[in-house]
Formats: structure tokens, sequence, C-alpha cells
């Protein structure tokens, strides 16, 4: 018993790295050709409530995130859809897109940092 708990407490972790791996691939093949989303790097995934939700974390060069999250929610029904037809169990998780400035923030500092 104790064997197949500490299995499955991976299983959150396991599903979000999975959905990660897939929505980048639809996305790079679906929308490789958007202006929006073609510059868009899922840079991290983390599962909600077990495995019902997963959060897609991404970075975008495009300074407008707001039209970028735009377009993402857009093409969010799609993406669940082809996870669907990908994933290998009967129930898809639920995702949602969400910006990660850590990228941003880190470049803030290190400008910071050389002006010191």
């Amino acid at each position: 018993m104790k064997h197949s708990q500490k299995q499955n407490s991976n299983r959150p972790a396991r599903m979000a790295s999975t959905v990660q791996t897939l929505a980048a691939q639809i996305l790079r093949e679906r929308f490789g050709d958007d202006e929006l989303l073609g510059g868009v790097s899922l840079v991290g995934a983390a599962a909600r409530g077990g495995t019902q939700f997963v959060h897609l974390y991404y970075y975008s060069r495009n300074p407008d995130i707001k039209l970028v999250q735009r377009r993402l929610n857009e093409v969010t029904k799609t993406v669940r859809y082809e996870l669907a037809s990908r994933l290998d169990q009967k129930y898809v998780p639920e995702i949602k897109f969400e910006y990660d400035d850590t990228l941003d923030r880190a470049e803030r500092l290190d400008k910071i940092l050389e002006n010191l």
C-alpha cells in the first residue's frame, strides 16, 4: 500500500510535465505560424487539484503580454481538444496559460547590478 501511495504522489507532477510537453508540440504544430504564438515558449507547468487542472507557464519575447495572453486564451479549447487525443487516459485536465516573468525580472536585476 505504501509503495502505491508513493507512486501516486508524483502523479500530478508527471501529469503536468506530460501536458507541458504535449501542449508545446500542439502549439508548435498548429500555431507555429501564428504571429503571436510562434514566439511562445512553455517554461513550466504545475498541477492543481490533483490532476484536474494544469497551469502552463509561458514566456514570450513579444512585449504585449496582454495580447499574447488573449490569443492563448482563444486557443485553449483547441489545445485541450488535441491533448485529449494524445493523452492516454480518460480525463483531460483543464489547462490555463500564465505568463512567467522570471526572465524579465532577472534581466531587470542584471541591469540594476550593472549600474551599481
